[in-house]
C-alpha cells in the first residue's frame, strides 16, 4: 500500500496565513504556564483534508485541543486555545495548527512573526475545580470550543510528551509559503491525568468545516510547566513531502 499524504487546499488556507519575519528569532521562555491537552480520535478519511501534502496522517487520526494560560511574557500575560490535527512529518508525530484563539493583540502579534502561529482574537478561559479542569474559547462573544479534563489524577511530568506543531506560514523575506515546526522544551512541576471530554466545538471557527468530526476519547493531561518557545530549526515545503522538503534553518 503507497503511503498516505495530506490533501489540505493549499491555495485556500494560504489565503489566511500568517506572516513570519524570517527563521531568526529569539526563544522566549514562559514561566508557570497552565496547560490543558485533550487528544481526541477522528474520522480519517475527511481529516486527511486538513493536513498538507508534507504530512503523513496519522493512523488513527486524531485532533487535539490545546488551550494553555501564560500568567508570564514578554507581551504580558495570555491565554492561546487551538486545535491541531495529528500527522507525521517523514517518521516524527506532529500536530498541524489549524486556529489559535488567542487573548492578547501584543501576543498574537508577536507569536505570528515569529513563529508563525495562525492566530486571531479571541476570549481564552481556565477553570480549575476539585474534579475537573474546564477550557473555554470564544470570539466575538460567541463560543468556539468548550472542553474538559475529567477525574483528575496525579501523574509524573515524566510521563507528558507533547509533540511539536506545524504552522502554515507566509515568509516576508521571499514570500513563500512555509511548514514552520515549532517544538517548544517543557520543565514541568506537576502534571495530572483524567478523561477528556469535549462539550461544543465550532468547526467552521477552526476552518475545520465538515472534516473534523469527534470519535473516540483517547486521553487528557493538565500540566504547569515553564516553556520555552524555541529558536526556529525546521521549516518544510508544505507541498512536498518531508523527506524532500525539509529545511534546517538553525542548529
Amino acid at each position: 500500500m503507497p503511503p498516505r499524504y495530506g490533501k489540505l487546499d493549499l491555495a485556500a488556507w494560504a489565503k489566511s496565513a500568517p506572516a513570519i519575519n524570517g527563521y531568526k528569532t529569539e526563544p522566549w521562555i514562559l514561566k508557570g504556564a497552565r496547560i490543558v491537552t485533550l487528544n481526541m480520535e477522528i474520522d480519517d478519511d475527511p481529516a486527511d483534508n486538513l493536513l498538507p501534502a508534507t504530512m503523513h496522517p496519522s493512523i488513527p487520526a486524531y485532533a487535539i485541543f490545546c488551550i494553555t494560560n501564560y500568567p508570564d511574557s514578554p507581551v504580558g500575560p495570555f491565554s492561546i486555545a487551538e486545535v491541531r490535527v495529528s500527522g507525521r512529518t517523514g517518521v516524527r508525530p506532529r500536530g498541524f495548527v489549524l486556529r489559535s484563539f488567542c487573548d492578547n493583540e501584543n501576543a498574537r502579534r508577536e507569536l505570528a512573526a515569529r513563529w508563525g502561529y495562525p492566530t486571531v482574537a479571541g476570549e481564552v478561559k481556565l477553570y480549575i475545580r476539585h474534579d475537573r479542569v474546564v477550557a473555554q474559547a470564544g470570539a466575538g462573544g460567541k463560543p468556539v470550543l468548550e472542553c474538559e479534563l475529567l477525574d483528575r489524577d496525579m501523574i509524573s511530568g515524566g510521563d507528558i510528551q507533547y509533540i511539536a506543531s506545524m504552522h502554515l506560514a507566509r515568509n516576508n523575506d521571499d514570500g513563500k509559503l512555509v511548514l514552520v515546526q515549532v517544538d517548544p522544551d517543557f520543565t514541568f512541576s506537576k502534571a495530572e491525568r483524567g478523561k477528556p471530554r469535549v462539550i461544543l466545538l465550532d468547526n467552521d471557527a477552526f476552518g475545520a468545516g465538515a472534516n473534523l468530526r469527534l470519535a473516540n476519547p483517547i486521553s487528557a493531561t493538565f500540566t504547569t510547566a515553564d516553556v520555552t518557545l524555541p529558536k526556529i530549526r525546521y521549516i518544510c515545503n508544505p507541498e512536498l513531502p518531508a523527506m524532500q522538503g525539509t529545511t534546517k534553518v538553525a542548529a
